[in-house]
């Protein structure tokens, strides 16, 4: 396939994400890749394809002892190099193509064997100071391109429609829109109304939520969408991740950061309780994202316009012009 974005930093997984001595499998722009870490913290990354035989090395398993992945076909073990392990040392050239990695923290960027054209953003590791991780949600395979998935992300308009069910949102007043190259920032306003009783039995977090809720946006095109709210039992931080596995399939996940202080926290259970309700929520917006773009018709040209619409002509500019 043709790449999308060639050059673009891609965050394919945050740490949490690849276990301890797991294969890990991901699909970047037509390629699969298979990634592991050890006990030490180092991530490796192969092409998921073992050169004998072209065996899904992500069906194999790692040899802890030699740090290496072993193909599940004929048991060849290679390293994080793509090196034959032989007589229990990597000798020779490699032979099972590596991708490179940028780890920072506990994210996991990749150019994918790309030129670099854009520098690894710091808006995340910037923005999440003073919060701690919660936890990874909406991890999704969207059936959609790129660009129709990431025009979501910068939509105004479609909570209240796409969202309304879960959050009961009404209307969503846009205050601010302002950009400056690939960054731009949103400050809006969700107005709800209340939800049922048994929506909230059946979806505790809902119980944090105001009636008004003030929220800002950070986007660092083309991967990373930030959103910040402050709700009554503390700040949350979301990161909306994409990136493209193939021409009509993209990956999404979530990372759920919190600044959490309340008197409920002191009853035994309710903060595990009520942070496992943020994640769910967060994956019930993913998955009615997913469904949303999925099921769109092919496009068209619009008939019609909606109030405040510059940000996706602004995303939509930045990805044609690439």
């Amino acid at each position: 396939m043709n790449p999308t974005l060639p050059g673009a930093p891609w965050m394919i997984a945050h740490r949490s994400m690849l276990g301890i001595n797991k294969p890990y499998k991901l699909t970047l722009n037509g390629q699969d890749y298979v990634l592991w870490q050890n006990r030490g913290g180092e991530i490796f990354a192969l092409e998921n394809v073992c050169p004998h035989m072209q065996a899904p090395l992500s069906d194999g398993w790692i040899c802890e002892a030699n740090n290496t992945i072993t193909c599940p076909y004929h048991a060849l073990e290679f390293d994080g190099a793509g090196r034959l392990l032989k007589d229990g040392a990597a000798k020779g050239e490699p032979l099972a193509d590596k991708l490179d990695l940028v780890v920072q923290d506990d994210l996991i960027w990749t150019y994918g064997g790309h030129e670099p054209r854009l520098p690894i953003p710091d808006l995340i590791s910037t923005q999440i100071k003073g919060f701690r991780f919660l936890g990874v949600a909406g991890n999704k395979s969207i059936q959609a391109e790129f660009l129709r998935c990431i025009k979501i992300n910068y939509d105004f308009n479609h909570q209240n429609g796409v969202h309304r069910e879960l959050f009961r949102i009404q209307a969503n007043l846009v205050e601010l829109f302002e950009q400056k190259g690939v960054a731009a920032r949103v400050v809006q306003t969700f107005l709800r109304t209340e939800n049922t009783v048994n929506e909230i039995l059946q979806n505790p977090s809902l119980l944090t939520l105001p009636k008004q809720i003030k929220n800002e946006l950070e986007y660092s095109f083309p991967s990373t969408t930030i959103f910040k709210a402050q709700l009554p039992l503390g700040k949350v931080l979301q990161v909306f991740i994409l990136y493209p596995e193939a021409e009509q399939r993209t990956r999404t996940f979530v990372l759920f950061y919190g600044n959490l202080q309340s008197p409920l926290f002191l009853i035994p259970g309710v903060k595990a309780v009520l942070e496992r309700s943020l994640l769910d929520s967060t994956a019930k917006v993913v998955e009615q994202d997913v469904r949303a773009v999925a099921d769109l018709y092919p496009a068209q040209k619009p008939k019609i316009r909606l109030p405040k619409e510059e940000i996706l002509l602004y995303v939509e500019q930045l990805y044609r012009n690439w």
